[in-house]
C-alpha cells in the first residue's frame, strides 16, 4: 500500500542495521519491517555516506562490533558508534554482536550505546529491545521540551551558570566547547534561546557533520532554481528561516575551509547569497556553534580559520564534562531515575551507600549521554529495587584491556598541561636550586595515587582507570610505594 500525500498512514521509525554478514541483514530486514522501516550497510565508510544520503536521520541503529577491514575485531564497531552519535546525536545504538565478552559490552555502551544484545538473537526478542529502545527515545524528546535545563550546584555548574548570564541576551555569536555527550545543544537551546528574549522566534539546529559537504552551502543559504542538478524549486535555507532567531551549528569544526570563509562573511556584516543568485541577503539570526573538537589546535594544524575561530569565541562556553561535577552526579542520576520511573510508571531503583560511591568515584567518559543510559537500564531492569555496589560497578567497570584504539581520548587540557610543566622546569632549573628528579617523580606518583585512591573510595580498578593504568601495575607502584623510606 502506498502512503500518498494526505494519508493518514503514520511514518514508520527508520531502522538503520549495520552488519558485513549480507544473509544477516536480509534476515533482520525481513523480521523488523513490520514494526519498522529499514536501511542496511555493511561497513562504517558505507554507513556513513548512506546516513548524509537519508532524507530522515534514524531513531534506531542495530549494530555489529565485528565490520570490515578487521572483523575479527571490536574496533569499526566502537569507532562507529562514536561516530553514528557525532552525526546524529539523538539515535539510539543497540549493538547486535557475537564478540560479546562483558569487556566489549561495558566499552560500547560506555561511548554511548543504549543496549547490548549478543549473537545469536531471538527476533521476537530483539523486537521487544529495539520497542522498548525507541520508547525511551520519545520519553527524552518529550522531556527535553519543557525540561529545566541545567542541574547542579557543583563549582563547575556555577561557572556555566555564570557565563550564561552574561551572554545569553547578547546579539553576538556564541561557541560551546566541551566533550560528546557533556549536553551542548541542551545548553544552546534551553539556556541560549529559550531562556532569552528569542525565546519567540525560531530555533533551527543543523548539524555540520551529518550533512554531505557539498550540500552543506545549499541547506544554509538556501538555492534559487536551477543552480544545480535536481534544484528544481527555489528554496530558502537556514539563515533565512531562523529569520531574527537563533541557528544552532552543532559539529562547527566539520565545516569545510571554503565554507567557513562564507560563515565569516555572514558573521561580519550579515550579508549572505543563495547558491546560484547574485542578490545580497541580509541575516539577523544570532549563531550559536558548537564542537567537541580543540578548534585551538585545528586552528595550528590549518584545519579551521584562525579568524572566524576568534570571531565565533568572543562569547566562548565551556560545558563542563560530568567528572568535573562532583556530588552532581547523583542529582543528576536522581533526576533522570525519577523521570523514567514515573513515565514508565515503576517505582524507581534505589542506590546503596557503596553504589553511591561508585559514581562519585566514576569518571563518566561518556558524560551525561552514559549517565542517562546507565539509569534506562537499571530503571527497565531493576524496577523498584535496591542497587548493591556489585550491580552497578557491572555497569560501570571499564575493562583493564581495551582492544587498541578503543581508549579514552586524552582530554583537551593536556597539551597546555605539558607546556606548563615545561615551564615550570625551566624556571626551576635556571634559579640552580637543589633539585632530584627521583624525588619529584617520587613524590608526584604518590600523590595521584592518593588522590585517585581517595576519589575512587579506596577501590583500585576504579582508581587505576582515573590514573589511566593497569590496575596490577596499580597495585605493583603501591607496594613499592609502601616500601620506600
Amino acid at each position: 500500500m502506498l502512503n500518498l500525500p494526505g494519508s493518514s498512514l503514520p511514518e514508520k521509525p527508520l531502522l538503520l542495521i549495520v552488519d558485513d554478514d549480507g544473509l544477516i541483514c536480509d534476515s533482520l530486514s525481513f523480521s523488523m519491517t513490520p514494526l519498522f522501516e529499514v536501511v542496511t550497510s555493511h561497513s562504517r565508510p558505507h554507513c556513513l555516506q548512506l546516513l548524509r544520503q537519508l532524507r530522515r536521520t534514524p531513531e534506531l541503529a542495530l549494530v555489529d562490533l565485528g565490520l570490515p577491514p578487521v572483523p575479527h575485531r571490536p574496533d569499526e564497531g566502537f569507532a562507529l558508534i562514536s561516530d553514528l552519535l557525532k552525526v546524529a546525536p539523538e539515535i539510539r545504538i543497540v549493538v547486535l554482536s557475537g564478540q560479546s565478552d562483558d569487556g566489549n559490552a561495558r566499552h560500547a555502551r560506555t561511548l554511548g550505546a543504549a543496549d547490548f544484545v549478543a549473537k545469536p538473537c531471538d527476533p521476537g526478542d530483539l523486537q521487544q529491545i529495539l520497542k522498548r529502545t525507541l520508547a525511551f527515545r520519545a520519553l527524552d524528546e518529550r522531556h527535553r521540551e519543557g525540561a529545566s535545563p541545567l542541574l547542579g550546584n557543583s563549582p563547575a555548574m556555577q561557572k556555566l551558570r555564570v557565563q550564561l548570564r552574561q551572554y545569553a541576551d547578547l546579539p553576538f555569536p556564541v561557541l560551546i566547547e566541551g566533550e560528546s555527550g557533556s549536553g551542548k545543544e541542551i545548553i544552546a537551546s534551553g539556556c541560549l534561546h529559550y531562556e532569552t528574549r528569542r525565546r519567540l522566534r525560531p530555533f533551527l539546529a543543523l548539524n555540520c557533520a551529518a550533512i554531505s559537504p557539498n550540500l552543506v552551502e545549499a541547506i544554509l543559504f538556501g538555492y534559487a532554481r536551477g543552480a544545480f542538478t535536481g534544484a528544481i524549486t527555489t528554496k530558502a535555507g537556514y539563515f533565512e528561516d531562523a529569520a531574527d532567531g537563533t541557528l544552532f551549528l552543532d559539529e562547527i569544526g566539520e565545516l569545510a575551509l571554503d565554507l567557513q570563509a562564507k560563515l565569516l562573511r555572514v558573521l561580519e556584516n550579515g550579508e549572505y547569497q543563495r547558491v546560484g543568485e547574485t542578490q545580497k541577503r541580509v541575516s539577523q539570526a544570532r549563531i550559536i556553534a558548537a564542537t567537541n573538537r580543540d578548534l585551538r589546535k585545528e586552528v595550528r594544524a590549518g584545519n579551521f580559520r584562525a579568524d572566524l575561530y576568534h570571531r565565533l569565541s568572543v562569547c566562548s562556553i565551556a560545558a563542563p564534562p560530568l567528572r568535573e561535577m562532583e556530588d552532581d552526579r547523583l542529582l543528576l542520576l536522581d533526576h533522570f531515575r525519577r523521570h523514567y520511573a514515573a513515565q514508565t510508571q515503576q517505582q524507581p531503583f534505589r542506590l546503596s551507600t557503596a553504589a553511591e560511591a561508585l559514581v562519585c568515584g566514576y569518571a563518566f567518559p561518556g558524560n551525561v549521554r552514559e549517565l542517562r543510559n546507565i539509569v534506562i537500564r537499571l530503571t527497565t531492569r531493576h524496577p523498584g529495587q535496591l542497587i548493591d555496589g556489585a550491580a552497578l560497578e557491572a555497569e560501570l567497570d571499564l575493562p583493564d584491556d581495551l582492544p587498541s584504539g578503543s581508549a579514552n581520548p586524552a582530554t583537551a587540557d593536556d597539551e597546555a598541561t605539558g607546556d606548563a610543566i615545561i615551564a615550570a622546569a625551566t624556571h626551576r632549573l635556571r634559579r640552580r636550586e637543589p633539585f632530584s628528579l627521583d624525588r619529584l617523580l617520587d613524590a608526584t606518583e604518590r600523590g595521584y595515587i592518593e588522590a585517585a585512591l581517595k576519589l575512587a573510595h579506596g577501590n583500585v580498578s576504579q582508581a587505576a582507570r582515573l590514573l589511566g593504568i593497569h590496575r596490577t601495575t596499580l597495585y605493583n607502584r603501591m607496594e613499592a610505594t609502601a616500601r620506600e623510606p
